[in-house]
Order: structure tokens, then C-alpha cells, then sequence
């Protein structure tokens, strides 16, 4: 199958793969009174009325809008808002069929983070999730920070979808090697939306009482290498992590960052390591190369010293992707009616998916389209949700 003549020839059939649905039959002229005027005025009355009860009359109560402006698009980079619709398609259509949730893509024709925020407010009221994506650094950040507050919950999928999935794969890949996760010390190659995430979530694996637990030790390298306090090129953002991570104040390149290492997380460019360089690391090191569309390391390579290994890749076994997270996740938050999307939500669901399998070395994660995913994060995303209190009541 040549895959690009494949994907046009389908796409150019179907003009897209997204279409509209009514739930319910215009037949008579009483249906059409109904749904459209007069009838409706009275729905809207009841809303002007009591404005929580959208939720009851409306499509909004399972309904999310997938936000991008096209500026860091899948391995394509900034190719606009046109051409990120098909990839937001996709990404609707992942909704709806794993989790049930009617999803809307939404591809904004400006790159402006103070438009994109005004936008993504204004649209808020039709619906109950905001999945912002493929929106590029340090942009993302602001922006997503800037709405955590509309009264719906607001995700960037880039940076938490892809931290979560990674957080289930270590939990297990921990398990096969014998290794307590809080005793790892990872290394992150990628300081991008999914490693600075990713980073983040790992410094705060659990929550106990309201302290979180973290790896052992965390080191965060960029293009130049190892941020580490007091490199004097960091961004705001950058400067953040350096407090929170590399405790024993390490500097170099991402080679330097390996000795004495349990893990690698890559979130960075293809063919950026060889075997020789991972030789480095403790025993039984797992090794995660997740840059795409080719990996920092070849799974083949990896092996090679690695105990186990994965990469973003569907064509190599352990695949993490962050499709294993987004559906369920947001399906939890809908039924629990959070308000927000917290870490401690974020953490049950990726316990809820290491939890989907008995790992070994070539599985740590469950396939995408295995169907106890979605219900099992759903559920546990859910509770989440209404043990930490932002539910709307």
C-alpha cells in the first residue's frame, strides 16, 4: 500500500471525514416547530432563566471543541490553519468513536496569543471542553494558562495527553525492570510542550496529603543541553524547570546527562543518539525515543542496551501515543462535570491505563483501540474529579 495515495485517495472521497448528525427526525411541521421557532424560544427562556441548564438542553454537555492555530503541526511545523484541519478531524473522529464525545475542530487563522485566548473565551458557552492543539512553544503555555479559568476545562493535548501516556509506560516499564518509580533518575531530551509537561508531571507522581512524591532525580535537556539554574539563555519557562529539576546541578550536552541513568524520555529529533551513547546508564534502563516521525534512537538500536524500549511509532512495539489518554480523559471530566482538569485527574488516568495490562518488556501499554482504555480512564478520571472538589453542582 503506498500510504500517501492511500490517505489523498480517501480524504479526497469522502471531502474530509467529519459531518454533522441530527439527533432527532424533521418530518412534520410540527417537528420543525419543535427544534426551530416558535418552539425553541422556550428552551431559550429557560436558559436565559437558569443559565446552568444549557448542560440540560444543549449539546454542550458532551460536546468539546479542538482548538489550533496550525504552528506545530504532528512533525510538519507551522503549515497554517488549512492545512491542520485534516489532523483535527482525525482528532474528532478519535473522540467520537472511542469515547462518545462530539468534537469540533476549530482552526484559527492567527498566531497571536492574545487573539487565540479571546477566541477560545467567546466560544467557550457551546461547549464543555476546550482541547487546544498542535499549538507551538513557549506559545502554548501562556495561552492554555490564560484560560485554565473560563469555567470549563481546558487542556493542551500536546503537553498533558503525551505526559500522561508517559507517566502509564514508566509505571510499568518500572514493574519489568524491578525498579521503584520513585527511585529512577530520568532523563528528558525535549524541553518543548510534551517535555516540560512531561518533567512537570514526574515531579509530582502522587499526591499523599498534599505532598507530591517525585523521581528520584530529573534532569531536562534542550537543543544546547543540560538546563540546569543559572544558564543564562533560558526563557521564563525554562528558568522554572531548572529550579525543579537537576538537583545535583549537572551541565553538558544530553550525553553528559546518561551516567547514572534509569530512563529517557525523548521528546526532541530524530537520530540524535547510538547505542554507545545509552551504555552509560544503570542496568536494566528503559529507554522511551519518541520523536516523530523517526525517534532520537531506533527501537532496534535501543535494545541493544536497553531492558525495554519504546517509541511513538505503531510500527514497533510499545507504543506511546497520547490517543490512549485524551479520549478517556475528557470523557471523565463531561460525566464528572469538572469545572477543570487537575493533576491529580491527570495522574489517576495515567494509573488507569498502566493498569489495562500485565506488562513485559515488548507491552508496557495497552493497544489504542483496546476497549477497556477509555472506561477505565473515564472512571477514574471521573473520581478524580470529585475527590478534589472542582465539579460543578
Amino acid at each position: 500500500m503506498n500510504l500517501r495515495e492511500e490517505a489523498l485517495k480517501l480524504h479526497k472521497a469522502n471531502h474530509g471525514k467529519l459531518a454533522t448528525k441530527s439527533k432527532v427526525k424533521v418530518a412534520t411541521k410540527e417537528d420543525l416547530s419543535l427544534v426551530y421557532t416558535p418552539g425553541v424560544a422556550e428552551v431559550c427562556r429557560e436558559i436565559a432563566a437558569n443559565p446552568s441548564s444549557v448542560y440540560d438542553y444543549t449539546m454542550k454537555f458532551n460536546s468539546v471543541a479542538v482548538v489550533t492555530d496550525g504552528s506545530a503541526v504532528l512533525g510538519l511545523g507551522n503549515i497554517g490553519a488549512e492545512a491542520s484541519l485534516p489532523v483535527m478531524e482525525g482528532k474528532c473522529i478519535i473522540f467520537k468513536e472511542l469515547a462518545d464525545i462530539d468534537a469540533f475542530p476549530i482552526c484559527i487563522k492567527t498566531q497571536d496569543e492574545n487573539e487565540i485566548i479571546s477566541i477560545v473565551k467567546n466560544i467557550a458557552p457551546a461547549f464543555g471542553g476546550i482541547n487546544l492543539e498542535d499549538i507551538s512553544a513557549p506559545r502554548c503555555f501562556t495561552i492554555e494558562e490564560q484560560l485554565l479559568n473560563i469555567g470549563i476545562p481546558v487542556m493542551h493535548d500536546d503537553q498533558h495527553g503525551s505526559a500522561i501516556v508517559v507517566l502509564a509506560a514508566l509505571i510499568n516499564a518500572s514493574r519489568v525492570v524491578r525498579k521503584e518509580i520513585e527511585d529512577l533518575k530520568v532523563v528528558i531530551n525535549g524541553a518543548g510542550a510534551a517535555g516540560m509537561a512531561t518533567a512537570k508531571l514526574l515531579t509530582c507522581l502522587g499526591i499523599d496529603k498534599n505532598i507530591c512524591t517525585s523521581v528520584r532525580e530529573l534532569v531536562l535537556c534542550d537543543s544546547k543541553g543540560i538546563i540546569y539554574d543559572g544558564r543564562p539563555d533560558l526563557n521564563e519557562f525554562k528558568k522554572q524547570m531548572a529550579k525543579m529539576t537537576n538537583k545535583s546541578k549537572r551541565q553538558g550536552n544530553v550525553q553528559h546527562a546518561f551516567e547514572g541513568a534509569d530512563a529517557f524520555i525523548g521528546l526532541s529529533r530524530a537520530n540524535l543518539l547510538t547505542a554507545n551513547d545509552l551504555k552509560v546508564m544503570n542496568k536494566n534502563s528503559i529507554v522511551f525515543a519518541m520523536a516523530n516521525p523517526n525517534p532520537e534512537i531506533s527501537y532496534d538500536e535501543a535494545k541493544k542496551v536497553a531492558a525495554v524500549a519504546g517509541t511513538g511509532r505503531s510500527d514497533f512495539p510499545n507504543q506511546i501515543n497520547n490517543s490512549l489518554a485524551f479520549p478517556g480523559l475528557f470523557r471523565g471530566t463531561l460525566d464528572a462535570k469538572a469545572t477543570k482538569i487537575n493533576n491529580e485527574m491527570k495522574i489517576a488516568a495515567a494509573h488507569a491505563i498502566a493498569s489495562c495490562i500485565n506488562p513485559k518488556k515488548g507491552e508496557v501499554l495497552p493497544y489504542t483501540l483496546d476497549k477497556q482504555v477509555v472506561p477505565n480512564v473515564a472512571e477514574a478520571v471521573r473520581k478524580a474529579a470529585i475527590e478534589s472538589g472542582i465539579v460543578r453542582h
